[in-house]
C-alpha cells in the first residue's frame, strides 16, 4: 500500500502548499513527470491522442476564455455533455481558475438542466451543442449568464473548447485545498436532487485514498465509459488517470460495438462498469460459446472450473492465456489488469464466472457525498460477497447494530461533504450527533474488517413475523437470469388490517430474450413465474416472493441504471 503522506511530501512545497493539492495541482504534478505521455484519447473513429502537455495548453486556453468572460474564483460553471476529451479539459480548466464545476446529467430534460443551473447560481455553461440549442433564448437563467462554449459540436458565434485560443496565459488561481471545487447533484433514485458541496480536499483526498488500494501506474489505460457527471466515474477513472499520469480513453456510451472497438484499439487495462453492463457482457460471452456447439461449451466450462479451483486455493488462474486468446481478445479485455464495478453490487455468481476467465475485480462502495469511494475490495484479498474494507483515512462505523450485527454505515473523513448547497435542513439531517455522515445504507462488518452490504434502510420490508427483508438481496439473485431485464422487490400490504408486509417482485421481461422464442404474454408470464420459483427455492421462507407484477414498459432508471423506485406505480 502506498504511504500517502510520504508521496505528498515529495511534492509539497514545489507544486502545492498546505495539506492537499487542488485538482489542477494534482494534474500539474503528473504534467511535470510525464509531459509527453498520452493523457486523453478518443476514437472518432480514428485515434486522436493528447499528451499531458497538449491537455495543459487546452486547459489554459479554456481558462483564459472563462477569465476574459468575467468568471471569478468561487463562481459556478455548468458542464453538461457526453463523455469527451473536451469534458475532461473543461473540468480541469474550471478548477484552474478557482471556479466551481457543476456537472449536470446529460440525460436530463432542458427545463431541469436550467433549474439546477439556476439553483447552483451558475454564471457560465460549457455543454454539447444540442444541450445549448435546446435552451429557450428567453430563459431567465440563460439570459443572465456571462457566456458559453461548446464541448461537442459547433454553434455560430460560440467557440468550441478545443478551438479556444488566447494570447495570454493566466496564473493558476486554484491553490486552496479547502476551497469549494464542485457541486455534485445526487442522481437520486427518489428524485429531488440535492447538491453536495465538495472541496478540492474532499475530492483529491478520495483520489489518493482509493489509489492506495489500486495497482495502477503511468503505463495503464483507463476507460471512461460511464457518464463523467457521476462522481464514481469522475473520481475512479478521470481523476485517477490524472493522479497516476496514466491515459484515459473516452467512450461513447454503452454501445457494445463502439466499446469493443475502443478497448481493442486503446489497449485498455482498467475497465469500469456497472452490474447491468457486466451481466450483459457475461450473457453475450456465454451465448457465443454455446453457439459453437456442446463440445466447445463443455471445454470452456471445464476450463473455467479449473481456473476457479486454482484461484480459490492458490490465487492463480493457469488457463488465463487460453481465455485471453479464445474469448477475451474478441471484446478487448485481453489486456485487462482488473475490472472496477461501481454504482451497485454485482452478484457473487457473476464475480466468480469472470474470475474463472482470469478477470479480477475491484469492487467499491461509496456515495456522491463522500467524493465518492469509501471502501474497496482489494484484488489480492477479494471477498465476492463484500464491498471491501475501509480506505485509508476513513472512519467507518456500523451504527445501532441489531442482533445480527446489521446497522447503518456512517463515516467521517477528509472526503466527506460539508453539506448540501443552499439546503440547511437536509444538511442537518445528513449527520448524526457525533458528526458522522449517515449513508442510509445497512451493512455488517466481518472479523476481517470487510463490509457486507444489506440494502437501503428506507427500503426494508418488515414481514408479519417481524423479520427484516432487504429487497436488494433478493434483486441481486436475479442478475444471472437472461429473461429478466429489470426487477424491483418491495413490500405490499397483504391484509388490510395487519400493518406488515409481504414481498412483491415487479418485473420487466427482457424483450430481446423473448423476441425469437415465439412466446405470447401467457407463455412469458409462466416463464417468469418459473424463474421466480427457482429463486424462491434458494431463499429462506420469510424472504420468498409471494406476488409477481409483470410490466409491459421498462421502469425509469438513473444514468447509472438504478431503478427510480418512487416512480414505480403501486
Amino acid at each position: 500500500m502506498i504511504d500517502i503522506q510520504s508521496e505528498l511530501n515529495a511534492y509539497r512545497g514545489r507544486y502545492f502548499e498546505g495539506e492537499w493539492p487542488t485538482i489542477y495541482q494534482m494534474f500539474a504534478i503528473s504534467l511535470s513527470r510525464f509531459p509527453s505521455r498520452p493523457c486523453f484519447t478518443v476514437f472518432e473513429p480514428n485515434r486522436k491522442t493528447y499528451t499531458y502537455s497538449d491537455v495543459d495548453k487546452h486547459i489554459k486556453a479554456i481558462a483564459a476564455k472563462l477569465i476574459e468572460a468575467g468568471v471569478q474564483p468561487g463562481e459556478k460553471v455548468v458542464i453538461n455533455g457526453k463523455n469527451s476529451v473536451q469534458w475532461g479539459m473543461s473540468y480541469l480548466a474550471v478548477n484552474y481558475i478557482g471556479a466551481v464545476v457543476v456537472p449536470i446529467d446529460n440525460q436530463l430534460k432542458t427545463e431541469r438542466v436550467c433549474a439546477l443551473a439556476q439553483f447552483a447560481d451558475a454564471v457560465y455553461i460549457i455543454a454539447d451543442f444540442d444541450v445549448i440549442t435546446k435552451i429557450p433564448a428567453d430563459n431567465d437563467w440563460f439570459r443572465s449568464i456571462k457566456g458559453m462554449m461548446t464541448l461537442k459540436g459547433h454553434i455560430e458565434g460560440t467557440e468550441n473548447v478545443l478551438e479556444a485560443e488566447s494570447s495570454k496565459v493566466y496564473p493558476c488561481a486554484s491553490t486552496d485545498c479547502e476551497a469549494l471545487a464542485a457541486i455534485l447533484f445526487t442522481s437520486g433514485t427518489t428524485g429531488n436532487e440535492k447538491g453536495a458541496m465538495m472541496s478540492n480536499k474532499n475530492i483529491v483526498s478520495d483520489v489518493w485514498a482509493a489509489a492506495a488500494n489500486m495497482d495502477v501506474n503511468e503505463n495503464d489505460v483507463l476507460y471512461a465509459l460511464l457518464p463523467l457527471h457521476h462522481s464514481y466515474s469522475c473520481t475512479t477513472v478521470l481523476l485517477e488517470t490524472v493522479k497516476f499520469g496514466a491515459e484515459c480513453v473516452f467512450g461513447h456510451g454503452i454501445i457494445v460495438s463502439r466499446m469493443v472497438n475502443d478497448m481493442k484499439q486503446g489497449h485498455v487495462t482498467i475497465f469500469m462498469g456497472i452490474p447491468l453492463l457486466y451481466n450483459k457482457l457475461l450473457s453475450g460471452i456465454m451465448k457465443q460459446v454455446k453457439a459453437k456447439g456442446k463440445l466447445t461449451y463443455a471445454v470452456v466450462r471445464t476450463a473455467m472450473a479449473i481456473n476457479g479451483w486454482f484461484k480459490k486455493n492458490f490465487g492463480v488462474v493457469p488457463l488465463k492465456g487460453f481465455f485471453n486468446k479464445k474469448i477475451l481478445s474478441a471484446i478487448g479485455m485481453d489486456n485487462n489488469k482488473f475490472l472496477i464495478c461501481g454504482a451497485g453490487p454485482l452478484s457473487p455468481e457473476v464475480f466468480k464466472q469472470y474470475q474463472q476467465m482470469g478477470l479480477d475485480f475491484l469492487q467499491g462502495y461509496g456515495l456522491t457525498e463522500t467524493a465518492p469511494v469509501l471502501t474497496l475490495n482489494p484484488v489480492r484479498k477479494f471477498k465476492v460477497e463484500s464491498i471491501g474494507v475501509a480506505l485509508p483515512m476513513m472512519d467507518i462505523i456500523i451504527a445501532d447494530p441489531n442482533e445480527e450485527g446489521i446497522g447503518e454505515i456512517r463515516v467521517k473523513g477528509p472526503n466527506v461533504t460539508a453539506g448540501y448547497y443552499k439546503d440547511e435542513e437536509n444538511t442537518r439531517a445528513l449527520f448524526d450527533e457525533n458528526g458522522y455522515l449517515k449513508t442510509g445504507d445497512l451493512a455488517i462488518k466481518d472479523k476481517d474488517g470487510y463490509f457486507i452490504l444489506k440494502g437501503r434502510a428506507k427500503n426494508i420490508i418488515v414481514t408479519e413475523g417481524g423479520k427484516n427483508v432487504y429487497p436488494e438481496e433478493i434483486e441481486d439473485a436475479f442478475q444471472t437470469f437472461e429473461n429478466v431485464e429489470q426487477i424491483l422487490v418491495r413490500g405490499y400490504q397483504q391484509k388490510k388490517d395487519v400493518p406488515c408486509e409481504a414481498i412483491e417482485a415487479v418485473i420487466y421481461p427482457n424483450a430481446d430474450y423473448y423476441k425469437d422464442r415465439n412466446m405470447n404474454s401467457d407463455d412469458i408470464r409462466k416463464d417468469i413465474e418459473a424463474t421466480v420459483t427457482q429463486v424462491n427455492r434458494s431463499l429462506v421462507g420469510y424472504k420468498k416472493i409471494e406476488k409477481i407484477t409483470i410490466l409491459d414498459k421498462p421502469m425509469d432508471m438513473t444514468t447509472t441504471k438504478k431503478i427510480k423506485r418512487n416512480t414505480v406505480a403501486k
